[in-house]
């Protein structure tokens, strides 16, 4: 039995987590960071979502589940602190936990690079300054933005949300990009079930929050699963190839 740990801030999308594991015998523990009360896409928000003692007070409680991998399942609260903010959590994260580690945003770039994807397009959850933060931790890992949706949902509450129609109308947007690949970040965004059809609407790989931390998750306690269903990310193995 692999056991995996998410650090998983607020609510939303638990159902991608516990879904995947009942259809691969793997068992899933989510654990609640610390957060601020008010809106949590706010970028002064998400600045204290990121902070790393509270990641490592949550990691603590993983101590008698001991899970193979322990994963910051959070997309804005570590894009937030820019690649040197994302790559220092990562490292306390492995450190307070004798571990393997990574977090959803650098999932999301080890996907990107794996899918050969350097210029991509965003549809983000947050409001305008969380999705331009985001634009640019991608930037410092050569990955181009050619289109970027933000669709405002001012929490990640707000965000599980949204409904696939809008989410489908905002992947057709972006698909006239011509990217490499779509990225749709926040882990709070239900996604799992509607990878393979927005990848048809799209014409190209898309990348989830949820997808690329599943996928990163299970690479680095050295699984490999048939994830079908389930994007074209899955076909691939997992490698930590960032430059």
């Amino acid at each position: 039995m692999i056991r995996l740990g998410f650090i998983y801030p607020g609510g939303g999308a638990e159902q991608d987590y516990y879904r995947f594991g009942e259809r691969h015998d793997m068992r899933m523990f989510l654990v609640g960071s610390r957060i601020p009360a008010g809106d949590d896409h706010a970028v002064e928000a998400l600045l204290q979502t990121a902070r790393v003692e509270n990641l490592i007070e949550a990691a603590g409680r993983f101590a008698t589940l001991d899970p193979a991998v322990v994963v910051w399942a959070c997309t804005s609260g570590s894009f937030i602190v820019g690649r040197a903010g994302a790559e220092a959590q990562v490292a306390a994260l492995r450190t307070a936990t004798g571990r393997k580690a990574t977090s959803t945003s650098l999932a999301i770039v080890d996907a990107l690079v794996a899918l050969g994807a350097r210029r991509v397009a965003v549809v983000a959850t947050y409001p305008e300054p969380a999705a331009r933060a985001l634009e640019k931790f991608l930037g410092a890992f050569g990955i181009s933005v050619a289109s970027l949706q933000w669709l405002d949902a001012p929490s990640g509450l707000d965000a599980a949300a949204i409904g696939a129609d809008r989410l489908e109308a905002a992947v057709r947007q972006a698909a006239a990009a011509k990217p490499d690949a779509v990225v749709i970040p926040d882990t709070a965004l239900p996604t799992m079930e509607l990878v393979e059809r927005l990848e048809a609407m799209a014409g190209c790989p898309v990348v989830t929050a949820n997808q690329a931390t599943l996928w990163a998750a299970v690479g680095l306690a050295g699984h490999a699963v048939a994830a079908a269903g389930q994007g074209r990310l899955f076909t691939l193995a997992f490698k930590e190839c960032r430059a």
